[in-house]
């Protein structure tokens, strides 16, 4: 228990020293601290914890001395300006219940964990007047640390359970030597499944189908009915159907939902102000379907302003057609945000409000809420404002269309647009650049590469796309509207969703520090990173052989962004507050910020209720959550392209470059494809290889050489799985000298190990 003390010495937190502090003033010990952040994870501040035990004045240093201590030691993690004992869950998760314990009891795990940190386990509070669920469920829960060291670590109250699986399943179909017919599952926790003859809905051998299973029979293999049949399990619809099953991504709107957007009328200008002669355009990818933005710039008349820039951005009116705790509004956040993989779009709201009633069509009358900035000639902002508006598109632009017209390469539809409106946007970008300069966003180089498919659905080929300065001003507009949407919240003291990213962990820091050290870098010591100082990093490999290594360290380095109603700002784009208002077309984060404006700026109808405020926490985690299942479903839809494409190239080589490194081999990515595949360490040979983890290197234990991430090598395609998206090589490259710091890395090790055989089966 905490001790009184006396005097004014800060004692030692290394060794949890609490003899000595202010007079009359008690201080915890080590474990009373770790106890308290584990039991009030909702209250793990540094204020919250030193008011907790009555600090002040020099104590308040002590424990903060303690924190920083706790933190080097691994046993406190800091997460946005809280403090928590690693594998500590969100007071607000989500769960999947697994199983019961021997009373019957429901138990759960976190739905997604740190896979360094094993999953604790959850005991689910038995529902009075709440809802009840079961095994299999997924549910959105209040979670309660029970701070024992035996039994569940937390027990959790439901307060929503997820709508469950369709029981519609995928599988290739296949006709058996006896005429009848099963079902190949696609995933390895799929069952295989009978069909019988009457139920096969004309599907043939070896297509992708889509099937309902019945109920399982007492004896024998259960059985199903076709329901669709997707054609070939090798095209771009059947790969993505696969990736939208297994993520459970809704990709069928109700009947109510599709029955109430067919009733929406388009709205009338009303009371809005008429921006109809405001000469906007939007300019996005030339096969956009949906524009949800649009843009105009202007000198700033005010003589005070020398140089200075006004700059107009539109944004569709989405709020005026998705009411609050509607069919569609519920959809829309079940979806959380649009999916897109290559030839295929799971929209978050129907085509007729996505593609027609709220899309910024070229000449049409469109609702809109917009905001108009001021900004200095260096780029700083002045004022900004909102409003609700009616506008009319001057011109659908493509990004490439625009940029050959500031190139000095106009057409029939942009030579007209010159004068007024696309010079005025860059020598407004000109502006907007030079604030974003002086800012500092981390910038970091790694391009980002576009499948092209065939009729067929099939891979064509795959491209990076030109970075132009159109895409870069439309992105710093956005930005700055984003921030102003933010601000002007927290002025209204209005509670909104900010779209967050939390600094480098110290731990990360410290990784990258010892890694850095290893090819000759330094990184100053210090709690509080800024972009800068990685930008400095970058900026002395580039050109270098190791700039794409930093470059994928530095990365590897930073948090994941994320959506939360408490305000951490975001460390990538350098910026204090930040919300996302420009796409709620296709995100729901956008949709919260657009009513929370209309609430707060009394802009009419469809504002933020307060049911909605009061659920804001759980908003933000569901569609945090909606965007992690979609990134993963176009990754893995993309490296089942991407094998499907190389399936019949097995025993071709390849130049690579090492994306990953770990114990049990090498990850590989072929630049020309962006494809990754592996490298099984016992397939090296020649030598006993070893991972340095802080050199993200493999090397051997008797030679010094091996392979370190980012190098560039020479491979040989061996094995393709394409369902699984998987591929594995053959290594051709000879290892290099590896730095000296990663040879001594395992110095201890090595000689201990000299005279120890191979493993068995371990090539020579």
């Amino acid at each position: 228990m905490a001790r009184r003390i006396s005097g004014r010495s800060h004692g030692d937190p290394r060794t949890g020293d609490t003899r000595r502090g202010t007079q009359d003033q008690y201080r915890p010990s080590r474990d009373e601290v770790l106890r308290y952040i584990t039991e009030n994870p909702d209250h793990s501040g540094k204020r919250e914890i030193a008011k907790a035990f009555g600090l002040r004045g020099q104590d308040r240093i002590w424990l903060k001395d303690l924190l920083r201590v706790l933190q080097d030691e691994g046993l406190l993690e800091k997460k946005r300006k809280r403090l928590l004992r690693p594998g500590n869950l969100p007071t607000i998760t989500v769960l999947d219940i697994f199983t019961r314990d021997d009373d019957g009891g429901l138990l759960a795990r976190p739905a997604e964990q740190d896979d360094d940190a094993p999953a604790p386990v959850v005991f689910i509070r038995p529902a009075r007047n709440g809802p009840a669920p079961g095994i299999g469920d997924r549910v959105l829960a209040k979670t309660f640390a029970t701070g024992k060291d035996e039994g569940p670590a937390y027990t959790a109250r439901v307060i929503k359970i997820f709508e469950k699986r369709t029981q519609a399943a995928l599988g290739i179909f296949r006709t058996l030597d006896d005429g009848s017919f099963r079902i190949e599952p696609v995933e390895r926790r799929q069952p295989e499944l009978i069909v019988d003859k009457e139920f096969r809905n004309g599907a043939q051998n070896g297509d992708l189908v889509e099937v309902e299973p019945s109920r399982t029979p007492r004896y024998g293999l259960p059985k199903a009915r076709v329901i669709s049949v997707l054609g070939s399990p090798l095209n771009e619809k059947a790969i993505s159907m696969i990736a939208i099953h297994a993520h459970d991504i809704p990709y069928i709107f109700p009947q109510q939902v599709l029955t109430d957007t067919q009733a929406l009328k388009p709205v009338e200008a009303g009371k809005r102000e008429d921006w109809r002669n405001i000469l906007l355009v939007t300019i996005d990818p030339a096969d956009a379907k949906d524009h949800d933005d649009a843009v105009f710039a202007e000198p700033d008349p005010d003589e005070k302003n020398p140089g200075g820039v006004i700059v107009s951005v539109a944004i569709a009116d989405v709020a005026a057609y998705v009411g609050p705790g509607s069919a569609l509004d519920r959809e829309a956040l079940k979806r959380g945000n649009s999916v897109y993989f290559p030839d295929r779009v799971v929209p978050m709201l129907p085509e007729r409000i996505s593609n027609d009633l709220c899309s910024l069509r070229e000449g049409e009358d469109r609702p809109a809420i917009a905001v108009r900035m001021t900004f200095t000639a260096q780029g700083r902002k002045l004022r900004h404002s909102f409003h609700r508006v009616m506008m009319k598109s001057a011109a659908r632009l493509s990004y490439d269309q625009a940029q050959a017209a500031i190139d000095g390469f106009p057409d029939d539809k942009t030579a007209p647009l010159l004068e007024t409106v696309l010079k005025p946007l860059w020598q407004a970008y000109g502006a907007l650049k030079r604030g974003r300069d002086q800012r500092e966003p981390l910038e970091l180089d790694l391009p980002e590469r576009k499948i092209l498919l065939k009729k067929d659905g099939m891979v064509d080929r795959v491209i990076v796309p030109d970075r132009l300065d159109a895409h870069r001003l439309i992105e710093e507009f956005m930005i700055q509207a984003n921030v102003a949407a933010a601000e002007t919240l927290e002025g209204k003291k209005q509670p909104l969703i900010y779209r967050t990213h939390d600094g480098p962990t110290l731990a990360k820091q410290e990784i990258l520090r010892e890694f850095l050290q290893s090819i000759g870098l330094s990184l100053a010591r210090g709690a509080q990173m800024r972009p800068s100082q990685f930008n400095g990093i970058l900026a002395r490999v580039r050109g270098t052989d190791e700039d794409a290594l930093v470059n994928e360290v530095v990365l590897r380095t930073q948090s994941q962004a994320q959506y939360t109603p408490d305000n951490i700002g975001h460390f990538g784009l350098n910026l204090k507050r930040y919300a996302h208002f420009t796409s709620p077309i296709r995100r729901y984060a956008d949709l919260i910020i657009h009513r929370a404006l209309i609430a707060a700026l009394g802009l009419g109808q469809g504002g933020l209720t307060g049911d909605e405020e009061a659920q804001l926490a759980e908003t933000a985690l569901l569609i945090s959550e909606a965007e992690r299942r979609a990134m993963a479903a176009e990754r893995e839809t993309v490296d089942r392209l991407i094998a499907i494409h190389l399936a019949d190239r097995v025993n071709e080589d390849f130049q690579a470059r090492i994306s990953g490194v770990t114990k049990a081999g090498l990850f590989v990515q072929l630049p020309q494809f962006g494809a990754d595949g592996f490298i099984p360490v016992s397939s090296l040979g020649g030598d006993y290889y070893l991972f340095d983890e802080t050199a993200r290197s493999l090397f051997g234990e008797r030679s010094g050489k091996g392979y370190q991430l980012a190098d560039h090598v020479e491979v040989r395609l061996l094995e393709v799985a394409p369902m699984a998206g998987a591929m594995r090589f053959e290594m051709l490259s000879e290892p290099k000298p590896l730095p000296g710091s990663t040879r001594s890395y395992h110095k201890g090790r090595s000689r201990a190990a000299k005279n120890r055989p191979h493993p068995r089966g371990r090539r020579r």
